[in-house]
This record gives structure tokens, sequence and C-alpha cells, in this order.
């Protein structure tokens, strides 16, 4: 197996003023404890592919509903590697959650961002079966899968990334 990447958290500050900006019930106190008991992605087990993310606080997800989650996660990763995320797959069977950019994708140099490359998960409860999604704060929400990638033999590419969504094609 090739070791090609390494999870920190975001420093605490950035994580209390994502916090903050999406859920403006929790008091700072609450958030910096939330900080304090943020887990580290990992495997579940030797054979699994998917790295577990984790939600940093207790939520409801009713039918139809979203939610845009800051994991207080960053990682540090090889250049021709990219995480991939997707929904864990037995709240997808359960619940059919859903990420709504159906696929994550963490560039190598989201990293270096303005943002320090936070991780946000955005999930809708797309149910048709009228069952509300309820997450304990530390249940696994979403897995990261690492994969290898190429480029074109005339690629030229010199940019350099300063942000997340939607900040490669500015």
């Amino acid at each position: 197996m090739k070791r090609v990447a390494q999870f920190f958290k975001i420093s605490e500050d950035m994580f209390v003023k994502a916090v903050r900006e999406g859920f403006p019930q929790y008091a700072e106190t609450d958030i910096r404890q939330m900080y304090d008991s943020l887990k580290l992605p990992r495997r579940a087990t030797k054979g699994s592919a998917g790295y577990d993310f984790f939600s940093p606080f207790a939520f409801l997800l009713p039918p139809g509903e979203t939610i845009r989650i800051p994991t207080g996660i960053r990682v540090k990763m090889e250049e021709d590697w990219v995480l991939k995320l997707y929904p864990r797959s037995g709240l997808g069977f359960k619940f059919r959650l859903q990420m709504d950019n159906t696929v994550g994708i963490i560039d190598s140099d989201y990293f270096y961002s303005d943002n320090q490359g936070h991780i946000f998960v955005k999930l809708t409860n797309d149910t048709n079966e009228a069952k509300t999604l309820n997450v304990e704060q530390g249940t696994g929400i979403v897995q990261g899968i690492f994969l290898e990638y190429g480029i074109t033999v005339d690629d030229q590419v010199e940019g350099i990334r300063n942000g997340g969504f939607g900040s490669t094609t500015k």
C-alpha cells in the first residue's frame, strides 16, 4: 500500500468561524468543545478503502432537507493524487443520503488555500420513505478514497489554486 496523505484538523479559530456561519445556535464554547472532539478520518478495517469522516455535531435531517457540514478536516497529499468523497454506504442505502455534488473532489493543492483546505460536505436526505436521518456527534457521514491520477501528454497548466468551490475556473 502506498502512503500518500495525512489528515489534519484546521485551526480552531477557522473551525469556530465556519460553524458560526452555518449554525448560529451554537455558542463559541460549544464549538470549541466540538473542535476538541473532532476525530481525524480513519479506516474501519485493514481491508477498507474508504476513510470515514465524522460529524462534528449531532443533527436531524428530515426528508428533502439539506445540510452543509464543516468537517474541521484538511488533508495533505502527494501531488498526483486526489481524495474522492462519497456518502457512507449504510446511510445511502437506508436513507438515500446523497452528496449534493455527487462526488466530492479534493485536489492535492487545496491544502494550501486561504481556508486551510477545510473540507465541507453538503448532504441531502433524499428518502422516498419519509425517514428522518438522526446523526449523533462523531458518527461517520462520508468516506474518502485516495486515487492516483494522470494528465495528458500536452498538459501545460501552471495555475495555482487559492480557494474551494469554483476557484479553479476563475
